[in-house]
């Protein structure tokens, strides 16, 4: 390692812009300082990988409109209960009487929903590839065991066609630290097209910080070439995980997804197969995105446009306390994580 980290401290070629699009890849860099063990020339950006952040303000408003009917309760993480809709979060929401429920795992509301029959459990399915499997097997269990009062309010995304967006639209990016989460569920071979179509490598990394060094080193030195390289094998094979891939498929289907500052991009999104709509609590059209601060940079941040302490509101009416913007919120955040470790770069 100490031989990478020379490397990658004197490396005087090319300018290189390599973004990750995994929020606990963008966490790990921020804790670990990877991007003060790197040449000027290597530049880390942060992309649309934190599920949280990429949700936008309409699912947002849905929610809060969900845990105001009587007969409803919203479940959901806790990240989610900050994050600010149109006017209100879930917080809110909450205390102004609406029914919010803080669980640890999704599978929690099916106890919730079968101990308490007089009450529609709906539980805000927020994620990726990586947690999609999890819902869907939410929905078995609730089909196997007759649990009528579960539904979920989708907002889904799947990792290819964000990436291609930032590359059609965006540009600028001369490699891909690739999610290891993700890639885990769908197999490494889903960056192979965007790879080829590009001609940018991907890396595949694990989450502690040799592996993460290791993953942008490889990146380094492929200088622009295309190609795919898993640095995760112990977790990540080519193919993916069938099992949980068939689960998806078995109960959702592809769709069109907004994104946080990217508008609606084709089939990036999962909703509910027509067969299992009863579970669904509305997701479809939920594509407006409106902060309630206007100076909010957020959107931008996500894309790689700029970095979070570029945005106005950065570190002083926008903090971890003071949230104004999805981003500050999650711990998987960019503008989170530039805060709490005081990163420059």
């Amino acid at each position: 390692m100490t031989d990478i980290q020379s490397y990658l401290k004197a490396y005087d070629g090319p300018p290189l812009r390599l973004m990750e699009v995994c929020g606990t890849h963008t966490a790990q860099i921020s804790r670990c300082g990877i991007t003060g063990m790197l040449s000027p020339a290597v530049r880390m950006i942060s992309g649309p990988g934190c599920p949280v952040c990429v949700t936008v303000t309409a699912y947002i408003d849905r929610l809060v409109a969900l845990s105001m009917e009587p007969e409803n309760v919203v479940a959901t993480f806790g990240d989610m209960l900050r994050v600010p809709g149109g006017s209100q979060s879930l917080n809110d929401a909450k205390a102004a009487g609406g029914h919010v429920r803080m669980v640890y795992s999704p599978l929690d509301t099916l106890k919730l929903a079968a101990d308490d029959p007089a009450h529609t459990y709906i539980f805000a399915a927020v994620g990726f590839e990586t947690t999609a499997p999890v819902y869907a097997m939410l929905l078995e269990e609730a089909v196997s065991n007759g649990i009528s009062n579960v539904k979920i309010l989708t907002s889904l995304k799947t990792m290819p066609p964000v990436i291609d967006w930032i590359c059609k639209n965006q540009g600028g990016v001369d490699g891909f630290l690739a999610p290891g989460h993700v890639s885990v569920i769908t197999g490494s071979r889903i960056f192979e097209p965007l790879s080829e179509k590009y001609g940018i490598p991907f890396a595949v990394a694990g989450f502690e910080g040799p592996q993460i060094l290791a993953a942008i080193y490889a990146l380094v030195r492929k200088n622009g070439k295309a190609g795919v390289m898993n640095l995760y094998p112990g977790a990540v094979t080519k193919e993916g995980n069938r099992t949980a891939q068939k689960m998806v498929d078995k109960y959702f289907t592809p769709c069109d997804a907004a994104w946080r500052g990217m508008g609606s991009i084709p089939d990036s999104g999962l909703l509910l197969r027509e067969e299992y709509a009863r579970f669904d609590a509305g997701s479809a059209g939920l594509n407006d995105d409106r902060g309630a601060n206007a100076r909010c940079r957020c959107a931008q941040v996500l894309t790689g446009a700029v970095s979070p302490n570029e945005c106005p509101l950065f570190g002083s009416a926008c903090t971890p306390q003071t949230p104004q913007g999805a981003c500050m919120v999650s711990m998987e955040g960019s503008c989170y994580n530039y805060f709490t470790n005081m990163r420059k770069r």
